[in-house]
């Protein structure tokens, strides 16, 4: 979306390919958070995995991003992002309806989880890259972290209600049923996304390279600019220690600490509302202290809101262990809203658009690619050493992993480069 030089952009909430964009993704997060919830119970207390059973099934999830995440990268830079998003959606719709179909047959095991879950981690690659380089499609340049943020608080307000609203639904139906919530909000999305409208043009045939020159194009852009350096480093390393302990949170939350599906759906939705509250407070922060500071600030303090998790197995009581667990994941999403919201930003500003795809799949390759690897660790390490040990470790690394943005200029910069990059 362009507007005329010199003349203030529209307001989003008049923007009709926005809001229907925005809708679109509001009820399909809203649905995917159903989903999320059920397949924890499924695995855990339907199937009764073990250690390393979860931590194969969270790496599945994972797995694209490692697998196909830079080609995917350079293809959506080729294609219409927007068809590629509903296209994602159609896809993860029919594989999560599997699920409850092989339910009803009695036929489910822990490894058709785990298919499943690859499949739509597949989708969930190319609709991730797509998207995150879709909103500068969209809206105007600075309009980019008002959008992000509209975005990302709504997301926050799905997953603080759709938690609850499974926990609570879990009451009444079997875990599996929860499933075609998840079906039904990647059909809603898809929808919307045929209503909204854009300029976009398909890159002309004749400006493309192979492949492999373009992977690296999108890699080099990455590793050049000093900045996208740092924080993909720091985001890979939260990223995998975290995974160490949330692999495991479902088994320390459903088995060891015995709370139940429906405090499981109350820790994640009252997580949800410290990132509900991280998204809508970041503008003011950044504000008042830089958005530069945001990022190595939000890195230590989501890490310090980490050594609450596994607090919460040495509380004396229940009530003493979920309210840790929920101070704990509250406060870490605030944080790691503010952190997301300020670098995501800061990339789709300084990014040039014919590289938005390939960036953002080089960035999604480096920081998601290494949980699957984490998933697979967690599971290894929580059968050798145990969920809380093993939790400790994922701790003291998220600490170790903000280093990168330690430096690099990040404290006291009023301002992050709101330049595209040449």
């Amino acid at each position: 979306m362009t507007t005329q030089t010199g003349s203030p952009p529209p307001s989003l909430l008049r923007d009709r390919n926005f809001l229907n964009f925005w809708a679109g993704q509001a009820i399909s997060q809203l649905g995917t958070q159903l989903g999320h919830l059920a397949l924890p119970v499924i695995a855990v207390l339907l199937l009764g995995a073990s250690e390393l059973e979860v931590g194969v099934l969270n790496a599945s999830g994972t797995a694209a991003f490692l697998l196909v995440g830079l080609p995917a990268g350079a293809w959506v830079d080729r294609w219409l992002k927007r068809r590629v998003m509903i296209g994602a959606d159609l896809v993860r719709m029919v594989a999560m309806l599997a699920i409850p179909l092989l339910w009803w047959m009695d036929a489910l095991t822990i490894w058709h989880l785990c298919l499943v879950a690859g499949v739509v981690g597949i989708a969930t690659v190319f609709f991730d890259v797509a998207y995150q380089s879709y909103v500068p499609v969209l809206v105007a340049g600075d309009q980019v972290p008002s959008a992000n943020s509209k975005l990302e608080s709504t997301a926050q307000i799905s997953r603080l209600g759709g938690p609850a609203l499974g926990g609570g639904l879990l009451q009444l139906l079997s875990a599996p049923l929860l499933v075609v919530g998840q079906s039904a909000g990647y059909l809603v999305s898809a929808i919307f996304l045929v209503r909204t409208r854009d300029e976009e043009q398909r890159s002309p045939v004749a400006d493309r390279r192979p492949l492999a020159v373009e992977i690296r194009e999108g890699l080099s852009f990455v590793w050049r600019h000093p900045l996208i350096r740092r924080v993909a480093a720091c985001t890979a390393g939260v990223n995998f220690f975290a995974s160490l302990l949330f692999t495991l949170l479902p088994l320390l939350i459903l088995r060891d600490l015995d709370l139940g599906a429906a405090a499981l759906g109350l820790i994640l939705s009252v997580a949800a509302a410290g990132g509900l509250a991280g998204a809508l407070a970041t503008p003011w922060i950044a504000a008042r202290i830089g958005e530069g500071t945001v990022i190595p600030l939000a890195s230590l303090a989501s890490g310090a809101f980490l050594v609450l998790v596994p607090l919460a197995a040495l509380a004396p009581s229940k009530p003493a262990s979920l309210a840790l667990l929920i101070v704990g994941e509250a406060g870490m999403t605030f944080c790691v809203l503010a952190y997301n919201i300020m670098q995501v930003s800061m990339r789709q500003r300084v990014c040039p658009p014919r590289l938005l795809g390939r960036m953002n799949a080089s960035i999604r390759f480096v920081v998601w690619g290494v949980m699957p690897i984490a998933g697979l660790l967690a599971g290894v390490l929580g059968e050798q050493l145990g969920i809380l040990p093993t939790m400790w470790i994922g701790v003291a690394g998220t600490f170790l992993a903000a280093i990168p943005v330690l430096g690099g200029g990040f404290w006291g910069m009023k301002k992050l480069p709101d330049t595209v990059a040449q």
